[in-house]
């Protein structure tokens, strides 16, 4: 039995790059038994020299086709499979062999159609790729949401948009099991159809329109965040070419990896640190940043800039994103996917042993991502417990990045950055769209990481484009006003703290205020209460700084993809070093201040939906435990009722004041507070409760709760003839927290004076 050498191995795999598995190679050179262990070890040779990548037990040449591709079909092979070929593929044998999987709602296809789909690897078939359709290229058909009614010819779709009266009708083969009263998503199916209405096909049934799954879908149209591509929009993304390397920078020898959420679909950033060899920066870094090119693709005044313009930034919801590009851009060619070639524009920044920048260069490159990381392996690898392909990359990637990190976080301490410790929600969907888990998301020096990069190259863009003198967007985030700030006061007060008062604010002062308060039962309350005092952020032309990143200037540059300001500056960039003709143009600078008011609405536009979006599903998440009892913490008093964020789940829901007790209770605005007529109890923020769920609407999202402890004091509902609490205890409360509100109010009286 004879070992096949290196080059026979090589020109196997070339020559089938469908049968590269271990088991597949032993095969074709009929190696058996103890055999096998001399061809792993040739094999991972192979796989150090670079000539061949292990992934998933499989030996490919290091290319691979992005997850999102463009596919031209070569019609069904002699099994009627649907097969299909990439029309980008850069790698030195044969395209791989892809097998459409097609679903009832998708279009026919035949031989010579070019589709978008989404791509899986598959191993151990004679196909290399599954793909799912997106949509077939040059068709952009409308769709409308509405609720489906049952007539004798099929049906109707009466769609939910409030500007949108016209029905659309629904041919009896065509309604897709749909039944009388759903929500569906139905697409324009041919001409019009009897009495003029146009004719469509349902895709997608989504059941009660109350249901979890039509959430987000709801929320968009009621906030009137675009959702639909013009056909002209898709006709020019799908018209789209891979840029070519050209007068760009060649980096695709370095180790560029992107870090991202386990689930994102999109890698709009990539990194890579090393030790500088600079003689004059002992034990300094070398970091590098890069950014999709999205204004290679997006050139100014074209239907693309415009939509992008219009929605200013993508929307994110638990169960779908609305993209402010298509898919073919923001989901392939300005996705900077593992062992692809992109188009990116590059930062390459010094820094010295304590985090400080000491020089940086932009340039217009080409990279190729070694890596597709997630936050979680890439911190367990940083752990000590690295899986296989982070493994690989611990000396050369993973390590110089901590270190880089390392250093800038001495540099962060340093300038005190607001430290607010506010866990984000994450909602768990079934495939059905019912919410299955509310959790908080996991927190890691990864994710910090990867943001402390992007603050960095932030900067640099800002401060590379005051230099030459160019019009740009800041991110500006202005001191929180003094009427906020008094009441932030109060409210530590309240708690036992204090916040310096009688010179210039810095973020430091808050951070001191939040370190007191880190580890105790006031620990939300001061943090929530200093995100409420802040001010939000904003676009604009002028140069405000940034008060809570303690940064002098400061611009978005990092995610293109998704936020229309950073394209602004990545444009700024081009006119300013004279990288090419899709720069900032004069009318673009015109319109510069109404571009930052537009991006900086739509912006808050999508933060009301996502909102809502969340507050519905956390509300049909607790539908189902009415009656049951949860702990909080109270985050809001009004005249109305007291506001909790409960523990589990993180929602907000209102006590009403009917909850509260049969004795009147006083508003008291200067403190913000309830105070008991009766009892003279106080109820103010912090207080921890225990509440019954009483109700939770999820077309609203409105949770409500009955009160039925606080600080630990059971609160007993008066009888039919009664009035107040009961108790010794509970009286005593009272007292002690109305001597507590009096001495704030003697404060704020002697503050006003």
């Amino acid at each position: 039995m004879r070992m096949p050498s290196k080059e026979e191995v090589l020109e196997w795999i070339s020559e089938n790059p469908t049968l590269t598995t271990k088991r597949d190679i032993a095969k074709a050179f009929g190696i058996k038994g103890a055999a096998r262990i001399d061809l792993k070890r040739l094999l991972r040779e192979l796989e150090a020299e670079g000539h061949s990548q292990k992934r998933a037990k499989t030996y490919r040449d290091p290319d691979k086709l992005p997850p999102v591709s463009v596919l031209q079909i070569a019609g069904p092979n002699d099994d009627g499979d649907l097969l299909a070929r990439p029309l980008e593929w850069h790698g030195e044998g044969d395209a791989p062999n892809i097998l459409v999987i097609t679903r009832a709602s998708d279009p026919a296809l035949g031989q010579g159609d070019r589709i978008l789909g989404r791509l899986t690897e598959i191993e151990g078939e004679d196909h290399a790729y599954e793909a799912r359709l997106i949509r077939r290229i040059g068709t952009n058909p409308r769709r409308v949401l509405g609720v489906f009614r049952q007539t004798a010819e099929g049906g109707r779709v009466m769609p939910i948009d409030k500007g949108d009266n016209k029905e659309w009708m629904v041919l009896s083969d065509q309604i897709n099991g749909a039944k009388d009263g759903e929500l569906v998503e139905a697409e324009q199916a041919g001409p019009k159809g009897r009495m003029g209405l146009p004719r469509a096909k349902v895709v997608a049934r989504l059941g009660d329109p109350s249901a979890p799954k039509a959430v987000s879908l709801i929320a968009i149209h009621q906030h009137g965040i675009p959702d639909r591509f013009p056909d002209e929009v898709i006709a020019e993304a799908d018209a789209t070419k891979p840029a070519p390397l050209g007068s760009r920078e060649d980096l695709r020898d370095m180790p560029f990896v992107t870090i991202d959420p386990a689930d994102a679909r999109d890698h709009d950033d990539a990194c890579w640190a090393h030790t500088d060899d600079d003689p004059k920066n002992a034990d300094g870094h070398v970091l590098w940043v890069a950014i999709a090119d999205v204004a290679q693709y997006v050139r100014p005044d074209t239907a693309l800039d415009r939509e992008a313009r219009k929605r200013g930034n993508s929307s994110y919801f638990p169960d779908r994103v609305v993209p402010m590009l298509p898919d073919r851009l923001s989901g392939d060619l300005c996705s900077l996917h593992e062992g692809v070639p992109r188009a990116v524009l590059a930062l390459r920044v010094q820094i010295d042993s304590k985090g400080k920048k000491i020089g940086h260069r932009f340039c217009r490159a080409m990279i190729r991502s070694v890596a597709s990381l997630n936050y979680g392996e890439v911190q367990q690898a940083q752990d000590g417990s690295p899986n296989e392909r982070c493994a690989e990359l611990m000396e050369s990637v993973i390590s110089p990045l901590y270190a880089a990190y390392d250093a800038l976080v001495a540099a962060r301490n340093e300038r005190q950055p607001l430290a607010l410790d506010l866990p984000e929600r994450k909602i768990e969907l079934s495939d059905k769209g019912v919410v299955t888990s509310v959790n908080f998301r996991d927190r890691f020096d990864a994710h910090k990481l990867i943001e402390e990069f992007m603050v960095l190259a932030n900067v640099c863009a800002a401060e590379t484009l005051i230099a030459k003198k160019s019009s740009l967007l800041f991110r500006v985030h202005e001191e929180p006003a003094p009427e906020k700030l008094d009441a932030l006061r109060e409210t530590a007060q309240t708690a036992g703290y204090n916040l310096a008062k009688g010179q210039v604010l810095q973020t430091r002062h808050l951070n001191a205020l939040l370190d007191a308060a880190a580890g105790s039962e006031d620990a939300e309350l001061i943090n929530i209460s200093t995100l409420r005092s802040m001010t939000q952020a904003y676009y604009t032309p002028q140069n405000f700084g940034h008060f809570g990143l303690a940064l002098r200037a400061y611009a978005h540059f990092t995610s293109p993809i998704r936020r229309y300001a950073d394209l602004i500056v990545h444009r700024a960039l081009i006119s300013a070093h004279g990288w090419g003709d899709d720069g900032l143009t004069p009318e673009m600078v015109e319109r510069m201040e109404h571009t930052g008011t537009h991006i900086s609405d739509t912006e808050r536009r999508s933060m009301l939906a996502e909102r809502d979006t969340t507050d519905r599903y956390l509300a049909a998440y607790m539908s189902e435990r009415i009656g049951n009892e949860f702990t909080g913490r109270i985050s809001g008093i009004a005249r109305f009722g007291v506001f909790v964020k409960l523990d589990e789940t993180g929602a907000d829901g209102l006590i009403p004041m009917r909850e509260l007790g049969r004795e009147y209770f006083h508003y008291d605005q200067e403190t913000n507070t309830l105070i008991g007529s009766d009892t003279g109890i106080v109820i103010g923020l912090g207080q921890r409760v225990t509440t019954r769920l009483t109700e939770a609407a999820p077309v609203t999202g409105g949770i409500a709760l009955e009160l039925l402890s606080l600080d630990g004091e059971i609160i007993k509902r008066a009888g039919r003839g009664g009035r107040g609490r009961s108790g010794g205890p509970a009286r005593r409360k009272a007292t002690k927290a109305k001597r507590k509100s009096d001495k704030v109010k003697r404060k704020v009286s002697r503050r006003r004076k």
